[in-house]
């Protein structure tokens, strides 16, 4: 164990050391992971160095928007689902931060439930808060609705989804029934408890999906706008955005493990780019958007240009001695070239300078309820989809964009993404 990991876990106030370090690993899977990378060497060729650094300041908000922010979560009651994930775990410790009154924490994994709940408590504040950790799934309709009577809740973070796009591909009834039966279960059960708002957490892979993964993260988009349209009080969004720095299944962690066994570091084509943001900066927008909602919209970040996945390969290998190979092992099943932001190519400004609104394609009521029928059906027999037989998907898309025989299209002008 490295000797600064090993003077974190003596911190914390536990003589079982497995406990202590499980408690310092949840912080470090809770914090962005943020790397200075030095350009210059991409730009001439050669290969760049990636540097540790501590995360930058997050960028000042609009005094309208940090007010907006407090307002709706200072002395709320607020649930986080998959509340022990990468994602989950930060918008729990940003969600303390602004003191709301309940903070209740949903997960599935006991141990990451553990590991959050543990963080949360020794942060700063975290006495004045009520910190309420249950271990469940966004699927156990009665549980759910429990929960939220219960607990009052006023706003829900719906983070909780299966993302890793080969796992899903190999267990396709599974993904189906966590990202859209327990999305459907959640935002239904949300609305008949008259909770205030619910922001669910959306991926660039919904957007043309090439796969189950984004196929789902789609079809739970549809289903959120399509219950918040006549959920009178209940505002609803969704929030739509790239990879996340440090995430559980990032790239980053996987090359860096890969170059210190000595390679290869893998890679599945030299041409394949993503977005890439912080964990921490890409909390702090969803829990701003979340606050400036009317109801019905899909946000998206200012998330800067993608790069390229085979650069930062590069990067990683030249930390560690740049003695590994980088091998390239294809697309997989379900994954794209480039991702995209939206189906239009076209956003539109907001009050606050990084995050904007798509126009998007909407199923209607009929045409939501036809698809859960079919994913229904699916989960019950074990099986996934098949996408070229999705109505709404098929009438949006006619190739997945970006895919192993196509680009992501031509660029536009700046209002375009």
């Amino acid at each position: 164990m490295p000797e600064w990991l090993s003077d974190l876990a003596r911190g914390f106030p536990t003589s079982d050391p497995m406990l202590a370090l499980g408690a310092v690993m949840a912080l470090l899977v809770a914090s962005a992971i943020v790397f200075l990378v030095s350009g210059a060497g991409l730009a001439i060729g050669g290969i760049a160095s990636v540097r540790p650094a501590p995360p930058p300041a997050v960028p000042a908000d609009p005094p309208a928007a940090g007010a907006a922010v407090r307002a709706l979560y200072r002395d709320a009651s607020v649930l986080v689902t998959g509340a022990g994930g990468s994602i989950g775990s930060e918008l729990a410790r940003q969600c303390l931060a602004l003191r709301p009154r309940r903070l209740v924490l949903l997960d599935l994994s006991e141990y990451a439930l553990y590991a959050i709940d543990r963080a949360l408590r020794g942060m700063p504040g975290a006495g004045a808060v009520d910190i309420v950790p249950v271990l469940g799934s966004v699927g156990d309709e009665a549980m759910v609705a429990r929960l939220l009577a219960r607990h009052d809740i006023g706003v829900v973070l719906h983070a909780a989804a299966y993302k890793h796009v080969p796992l899903v591909e190999a267990n396709p009834a599974a993904g189906l029934s966590n990202n859209v039966i327990g999305t459907e279960v959640l935002v239904r059960a949300a609305a008949a408890a008259s909770v205030g708002r619910f922001v669910l957490l959306s991926s660039d892979k919904a957007v043309r999906p090439a796969g189950l993964m984004g196929a789902s993260k789609w079809i739970a988009e549809q289903v959120v706008q399509d219950v918040g349209s006549r959920a009178g009080g209940m505002l609803a969004c969704v929030v739509r955005f790239g990879n996340v720095l440090g995430s559980s299944g990032s790239v980053l962690p996987l090359f860096r493990e890969q170059a210190a066994r000595g390679g290869p570091v893998t890679v599945t084509d030299p041409r394949a780019e993503r977005y890439f943001m912080s964990v921490s900066e890409a909390v702090h927008l969803v829990l701003q958007a979340g606050a400036m909602s009317a109801g019905g919209e899909v946000f998206l970040f200012d998330m800067g240009a993608p790069r390229r996945i085979v650069d930062l390969a590069r990067e990683v290998v030249a930390e560690t001695g740049g003695r590994a190979a980088i091998v390239f092992t294809g697309l997989r099943p379900g994954e794209k070239l480039r991702e995209e932001l939206t189906w239009s190519r076209l956003r539109h400004p907001t009050a606050h300078p990084r995050i904007f609104t798509a126009p998007e394609p909407r199923l209607s009521e009929i045409e939501c309820a036809q698809l859960l029928r079919d994913v229904r059906t699916a989960v019950a027999e074990g099986r996934g989809l098949d996408l070229d037989a999705v109505g709404g998907l098929r009438r949006a898309v006619s190739k997945p964009s970006g895919s192993a025989d196509g680009g992501a299209g031509a660029a536009g002008r700046t209002v375009r993404v």
